[in-house]
């Protein structure tokens, strides 16, 4: 396990142990990359205009095409010391 991975793996926990939940937009921008950390490029069907919540995921997660896992790994890691640090 590379020094990246195990960054990451905390960042995972420390997120949960946020005493005040990120907003909306953080969130979602933590959701996007650890699926592209995870997963790689979002795939499949944009949901429809009524799936607000499942649009915004998928939207957020195309805007990260072609980041690689590592890249994906340190934004990140970067996020959540910031959410820790505020």
């Amino acid at each position: 396990m590379s020094d990246l991975d195990t960054l990451f793996t905390r960042a995972q926990a420390d997120v949960k142990t946020l005493s005040e939940r990120p907003d909306n937009q953080t969130l979602l921008q933590l959701y996007a990359l650890f699926k592209q950390a995870t997963e790689g490029d979002v795939s499949g069907e944009r949901p429809g205009m009524m799936d607000f919540i499942n649009r915004a995921k998928y939207d957020a997660r195309d805007k990260l095409k072609g980041k690689s896992a590592d890249e994906a790994k340190q934004a990140y890691v970067d996020v959540v010391k910031q959410l820790l640090a505020a």
